[in-house]
Parts: structure tokens; C-alpha cells; sequence
């Protein structure tokens, strides 16, 4: 093999790889934070809810979670406009990862609602809480605990799998950075090697990120990878 490494290259580009790292983390935040309230309201209405409204969430659940997000995405990019909606490339991905997202955090926060004892329940019916005030005070801070690893886990999928989806679509979130560059410069393999490094610092940052906000907010001895 007489390739030889030029990562000289890569660092004059650096800053805008800088760039797509910051999108990549903004878009991972956002359709996490908007799928766990999707998934938290349709996993109480699979839980509660009355059978219309659970037929409808479980029929989002299955559509969501077994078809691919890039399907999704493209349907959202290239299907709307034959419709005459328009969105641009960074909402259509963002929504389809929220989409799916909110799908897949349903099945993870049911298994939370499905582990709280019921003689907990009975206990906030006796002191006259509603259905709502039972998922804020004594469902959600059970479940946060419950499942808060599953929920970190799946955070770090969306980060670095999910918005990675976006380059297809023509979003300059990290590898649409490196893909642009490389289009350029023809150096993939230092371009990618350098964001495969950058996505291991993400994962880093997010994972003690997440550890110390399940141990203030849910008191949950969270690890770090």
C-alpha cells in the first residue's frame, strides 16, 4: 500500500467539520427532546388512554418503527412538495427524526409506565390526584429512573447515527461536512477518519452529559459508557 496521509489538509477544513458538529449535536438534541414528549404522551395514552386513541398511537408505532427513517425523510423531502409543501432539507430531517423517534421512545417509555406497581397508583387515586398529576408526580419519576438508561442509550444512537441521515439530504451536519470536503480535496480517508474521532468526542461529551443530568434530575447512578 503506497497511500500516503495527508492530514495536513484536513486541518485547513477543520473549522467547518467544527460546524457540522455543532449542527449534528443541535439536530441529536432536538429530536430527542421532542420525540421523549411525543413518546411520554402517546405511552400514557397506550397506557390510559381510551381504545381509539390507542389504536391510533399503536398504528404510528408500528408504522414508525418498522419502516427505515431515511424512508421517511425521503418521503418528507421529495413527497411533499408534490403536494405543495415545501420544507427545507434541515426541517424535513429534523421532523422525520422526531418522528421516529417519538415512535421508538413509546415502546421504551410503556415498558417505564408497565413497571410502576400499581399499589403506587391506587395510593395517588386514594389521595385524589387526576391521570395527569399521576404521570407528573408519580409516574414520570419512576419510569425516569426506571428507564434512564435505555433513554441515554437511544440519545446516543439519534447523535450519531440519525443526523448522520441528513448528508443524503444535503444537510451539513458532520458528514455532509466531510462529504463536501472530500468532494473537494479527494482526501476521504483523512476526512473520515478525522469525523469518525469527532463523533467518538461527541458520544463522549453527551454520555457525561447525560450521567451527571440522570444523577441531579433523577438521581440516577448513570454511567458513563
Amino acid at each position: 500500500m503506497n497511500y500516503t496521509f495527508q492530514f495536513n489538509v484536513v486541518w485547513r477544513e477543520f473549522p467547518e467539520l467544527l460546524q457540522g458538529a455543532w449542527l449534528t449535536l443541535q439536530l441529536g438534541v432536538a429530536a430527542f427532546t421532542a420525540g421523549a414528549l411525543i413518546g411520554l404522551v402517546c405511552a400514557a395514552i397506550r397506557s390510559y388512554g381510551p381504545w381509539p386513541l390507542r389504536a391510533v398511537v399503536g398504528v404510528y408505532v408500528v408504522f414508525f418503527t418498522n419502516t427505515p427513517t431515511l424512508i421517511q425523510i425521503y418521503f418528507l423531502y421529495f413527497g411533499l412538495p408534490e403536494f405543495g409543501i415545501r420544507w427545507s432539507n434541515e426541517a424535513c430531517v429534523l421532523i422525520g427524526l422526531i418522528l421516529s423517534s417519538g415512535a421508538y421512545l413509546t415502546l421504551i417509555m410503556r415498558a417505564g409506565f408497565l413497571s410502576v406497581r400499581q399499589t403506587e397508583l391506587e395510593a395517588a387515586a386514594t389521595l385524589g390526584m387526576s391521570v395527569t398529576q399521576q404521570v407528573r408526580y408519580v409516574i414520570v419519576p419512576h419510569i425516569a429512573k426506571t428507564i434512564y438508561p435505555a433513554l441515554a442509550n437511544f440519545f446516543i444512537v439519534i447523535l450519531v447515527m440519525g443526523t448522520s441521515i441528513g448528508a443524503i439530504v444535503g444537510v451539513d451536519e458532520l458528514t455532509g461536512q466531510a462529504i463536501n470536503i472530500s468532494t473537494v480535496n479527494y482526501r476521504w480517508l483523512e476526512n473520515f477518519t478525522v469525523v469518525a474521532a469527532m463523533y467518538v468526542v461527541l458520544t463522549f461529551i453527551a454520555s457525561i452529559g447525560l450521567a451527571l443530568v440522570g444523577r441531579w434530575a433523577f438521581r440516577v447512578n448513570a454511567k458513563i459508557f
